[in-house]
């Protein structure tokens, strides 16, 4: 069996690391809304890999998390926080609102035949991992303190562009980045925030740091390789996840365990309406209870998916 590799972006025989036991780490989604169809798109992908391998005579031990605290709008850490949006939204509590949503996603992924991962693991049950990640990187001198917030330094990963091929100096250059007066260095990144912009956040920690919550992309970090270990077989993700949460993932990852962590990276490409990434942010997208709706059965999308490469755009549209 062959996979395409984004690290590297080439095809590669696939080996795992311990023989026929195959670890999986998939990122799950950040329930403060419910997930659009470009999104099960990706799951829908990530689920046939799965059932692909098993075929293949792999065990294969899926583990997905759901993020339901400390993603903020933007991935480069500024915007606001998703979960409070939401509830300020519906008028319930961040917690009302995780659990709400995290159901419906598992009610359409169910109504899609994709299969439910092995381990779903939430952050609110995660902070122990989280935080014992990030004291090994303040002890290897990685990270900083600051105001009490704790940030990654770039500068201490020089390899960082590989998984993106990206140049450090376009990063910074982006529009993605707010100016944080509290880094060193504006394309360092969040690790956790104990001095942030919500005074009144609901949705917090005690940390060695002070009251707080973690960043989103050291989440991702901590439950993978507590469920999975330090070295991960496969990641997968849609390529939007790519330039900025996967490669902060990796730079934190492989400077706290010293070695390679992820063998190879899975990303899906986006689904188009009218030739736009469909987005939440725009305030209208589809469901697949809109599909349901509209009087089609979901594995009919499902069946539009599998009729397309999960690395090529696929348009939607009635028609198709």
């Amino acid at each position: 069996m062959e996979l395409f590799n984004t690290l590297g972006k080439t095809l590669m025989p696939f080996v795992p690391v311990a023989g026929k036991n195959v670890g999986f780490y998939a990122c799950g989604p950040t329930v403060y809304h419910y997930a659009h169809i470009g999104n099960m798109r990706t799951y829908i992908f990530e689920d046939v890999l799965a059932k692909t391998l098993r075929e293949q005579g792999f065990s294969v031990r899926h583990v997905m998390n759901i993020t339901d605290v400390g993603h903020l709008q933007s991935d480069a850490d500024f915007g606001d926080d998703k979960l409070m949006l939401g509830a300020a939204r519906e008028q319930k509590t961040p917690w009302e609102v995780a659990r709400f949503y995290e159901e419906a996603f598992f009610r359409h992924s169910a109504s899609l035949n994709v299969k439910r991962p092995d381990i779903v693991c939430r952050l609110m049950l995660e902070n122990p991992e989280i935080i014992a990640m990030v004291e090994q990187l303040l002890e290897k001198g990685v990270a900083y303190i600051s105001a009490g917030n704790v940030y990654f330094s770039l500068e201490k990963f020089p390899t960082y562009h590989e998984l993106g091929q990206l140049k450090l100096q376009d990063q910074q250059a982006t529009d993605r980045v707010a100016h944080d007066p509290l880094k060193r260095s504006q394309s360092d990144f969040a690790l956790w925030f104990s001095t942030s912009k919500f005074p009144d956040q609901i949705m917090k920690w005690e940390s060695p740091w002070g009251l707080g919550f973690p960043g989103w992309h050291i989440e991702c970090s901590a439950m993978a390789s507590r469920y999975l270990g330090d070295r991960i077989d496969i990641h997968c993700g849609g390529i939007d996840h790519i330039n900025v949460h996967h490669s902060n993932e990796v730079a934190q990852s492989e400077c706290c365990f010293g070695h390679r962590w992820v063998n190879y990276w899975f990303h899906c490409e986006f689904l188009n309406v009218d030739a736009e990434k469909m987005s939440k942010s725009k305030g209208e997208f589809l469901t697949v209870d809109t599909l349901i709706d509209k009087g089609y059965d979901p594995l009919a999308f499902r069946l539009l998916v599998l009729g397309s490469h999960y690395r090529s755009a696929l348009t939607f549209s009635w028609d198709a």
